[in-house]
Parts: C-alpha cells; structure tokens; sequence
C-alpha cells in the first residue's frame, strides 16, 4: 500500500520542522517548538472466580499527556494573557480565575516542506497548567531566551477534512 495517496512518487515521511498552532482562529506567533500529543489507555485487569490463575486485561479510562508550546521571548503577550485566565495574581479574591473563558480548544498544523497544510489535529478544553515567562539567564550563554506553556487536555483528534494536498514540482529550465 501506498504511504502517499495523492502523491505517489513521494517517499519521505514529513519533517518535523514546519508546524503551526492557532486559537481563538489566529495563528500564535513565534512557537519553535510542540511536545508530543500522547494518549494512553489505562489497563483494567480482572479475573472471575472459576478461571485458571490469569488475569483477564480490558481497556480502561483513556488519559491525554500534558502539551507543552515554546517559543522565542519577544513583546508578544499570547502565552502570558492566557496564562493569567487561570491565575493572575494580585486580581482580588474570587477574581482570580476567567472560568469564563480559560479554556481554549487549539489546532496544531503540520506542512509539508512547501508550506502546505498536511496533518492538522484539533486539541479540546486546553488550559494553562504551567507557564514560564522567562528561562534561566546566563551571561555566559549563547542561546535564545525561551518562555513555555504546559497545556493540560481533555483529548485531541486528528482533522480528517485536511487532506493530502498535491505537491507542487517545478519545471527545469529548456
């Protein structure tokens, strides 16, 4: 079976390079890098009384891993603004949290090396467990100052509606 449908002379998988995130219907800007979407299925292990001294295994609750976004410190106020939805400090007692509106469902896009969408997955009820507004500083380093969201979720799916899309060639001169 083919691995590319629309693209058959395609061999390599896509790279891991070219990716987007949006919410709230805009791209975020700046993310250089996505952890892993992992989901695990808890074990229910059981035995009735009359079986031989095995377990018997079934599938249990199912748990989605925590995401976590990084991106290049810059004046850009995304992470920090939806951070503050779930606790912005020095906000008075019972104002605390946006229960309104602290949860944000994202999109995580992968393109191929052209610039076209390929794989997209819709992430549901995300919210802001952990925010880092700026990392370690180090006089002695050469490096880009990194801030990060870890985003806690209530499950993902991949968009079946994006569809591989044909890949453009480009024609060598006469």
């Amino acid at each position: 079976m083919a691995q590319f449908t629309v693209n058959a002379q395609r061999f390599d998988p896509y790279k891991n390079f070219k990716f987007r995130v949006r919410w709230d219907g805009r791209y975020v800007a700046g993310v250089s890098k996505v952890s892993s979407l992992k989901r695990s299925i808890e074990v229910v292990e059981h035995r009735e009384g009359g079986d031989p001294s095995l377990s018997r295994k079934s599938p249990g609750r199912a748990k989605y891993e925590p995401i976590t976004l990084e991106r290049g410190v810059t004046h850009d106020v995304e992470f920090e603004r939806w951070a503050n939805k779930v606790w912005n400090f020095g906000s008075g007692l019972g104002a605390e949290t946006s229960l309104k509106d602290f949860r944000k469902d994202i999109i995580i896009e992968l393109m191929n090396e052209a610039g076209q969408v390929v794989i997209a997955y819709k992430v549901y009820r995300c919210w802001v467990a952990e925010f880092t507004a700026m990392p370690d500083l180090d006089a002695n380093a050469n490096a880009v100052a990194i801030q990060s969201i870890r985003l806690e979720n209530e499950g993902w799916e991949r968009d079946y509606e994006v569809a591989e899309p044909s890949e453009p060639s480009f024609n060598e001169p006469n």
